[in-house]
């Protein structure tokens, strides 16, 4: 049974009820003696292509390092430029600046959260070689105009799809593709409270065209063809074959997770659509909803306060992100800016995430939903 104590995520309930399954999958390993390599973690790599439609899933260590990965095999030169939300977490602009990239932040949508495709094309310069498309939250970067941007003047296009395996984007013909497979490189995390989590952290890279798909295979083993045979200079980024095999019976279940976040989704918009100063998640028509997150906006400064009359009821929420990327210390004197940015200002003042997973009762919606209209009463 569930925990009727609310979390941001319960992966203890989940895993509770995949126990039988999960334990038998790490007998098979720990039987195997084969910790690094072993053929589980190939298992899972086709099982996910397969998921996908996809000719090519590389899985590596993280998702960082799955970013750091493709930028590294897109013969990019230091000072180069690639574009990235301004709203979003730190690893695309820490991998653009580790490899000596210029990040340039653009504002994103004041609707999806994702990246704007008008502010994509207000940052392109001469210097621009690459995009990072986050699918943030849960659903799709409205990728077609971003597609025809790049297109025209021969950019990458690389899908940062941490948040939203399992999500389709639409295309104006009517077309469905999975979220990760549309540009030049996709890269997925495993890290536990993904739709696919493992139980420690974990990652891939996902690519159609075959001779990409090795590059980015010989770059997680040290840009090796074959042992000892270095073709590539690459680094050391393998998933643990126990993920793997963790990771694959979790891939069995991923329509049914989805599902669950789909109707916790449902619930808190029918309990919520009429609250007066709440902004609900928009579904854009262009893309499907996986909801990693349930991401509403408070205007009117009142965010702060109302997190705080949810933690006094026991109920958690969670700010990504507080500040913008651009106003972090660390990045500030490497990334340029296109724009004002004044979308994602706002979004760091006004965005709140509310409990969801894929564990979650009616009883625990309704308290939370409950608490937080009272809050505007």
């Amino acid at each position: 049974m569930p925990d009727e104590k609310i979390r941001m995520v319960d992966l203890t309930s989940q895993h509770r009820r995949l126990r039988g399954e999960m334990d038998a999958a790490l007998q098979t390993v720990v039987d195997s003696g084969r910790y690094i390599n072993g053929e589980e973690v190939d298992l899972f790599a086709a099982h996910l292509a397969a998921y996908l439609d996809t000719p090519h899933v590389i899985p590596c260590a993280n998702g960082t390092d799955a970013l750091q990965i493709a930028l590294m095999r897109l013969n990019l030169r230091r000072g180069d430029e690639v574009i990235v939300p301004a709203f979003t977490y730190a690893s695309a602009v820490e991998a653009a600046i580790l490899l000596g990239l210029t990040p340039v932040a653009a504002d994103v949508d004041s609707r999806t959260f994702n990246l704007s495709p008008a502010a994509v094309g207000e940052a392109l310069s001469e210097r621009t070689r690459a995009i990072i498309a986050v699918h943030l939250f849960g659903q799709c970067c409205d990728m077609q105009p971003i597609l025809a941007l790049a297109a025209e003047r021969n950019i990458a296009v690389i899908e940062d799809n941490a948040q939203s395996l399992g999500a389709e984007y639409i295309f104006p013909t009517g077309q469905r593709q999975k979220a990760g497979t549309i540009g030049h490189i996709g890269t997925l995390s495993f890290f536990p409270t993904k739709i696919l989590g493992g139980c420690g952290d974990g990652g891939a890279l996902i690519a159609s065209d075959d001779a990409l798909a090795d590059a980015l295979r010989m770059t997680t083993i040290h840009g090796q063809s074959a042992k000892y045979h270095h073709q590539l200079i690459g680094c050391n980024s393998r998933l643990d074959t126990l993920q793997a095999a963790l990771l694959d019976v979790k891939l069995r279940h991923i329509d049914a997770f989805i599902s669950a976040r789909r109707e916790a989704a449902a619930f808190y918009d029918e309990a919520l659509k009429e609250t007066d100063g709440l902004l609900l998640p928009y579904r854009h028509l262009a893309s499907t909803h996986v909801y990693h997150q349930y991401t509403i906006q408070v205007p009117n400064g009142k965010r702060d306060a109302l997190q705080a009359w949810l933690r006094a009821a026991d109920i958690p929420s969670a700010v990504y992100y507080p500040l913008a990327i651009d106003q972090q210390p660390a990045f500030a004197p490497y990334i340029r800016t296109a724009g004002n940015l004044s979308v994602a200002r706002r979004l760091t003042q006004c965005a709140l995430s509310l409990p969801l997973h894929t564990e979650m009762t009616g009883s625990q919606l309704h308290r939370i939903t409950q608490r937080l209209a009272s809050f505007f009463r």
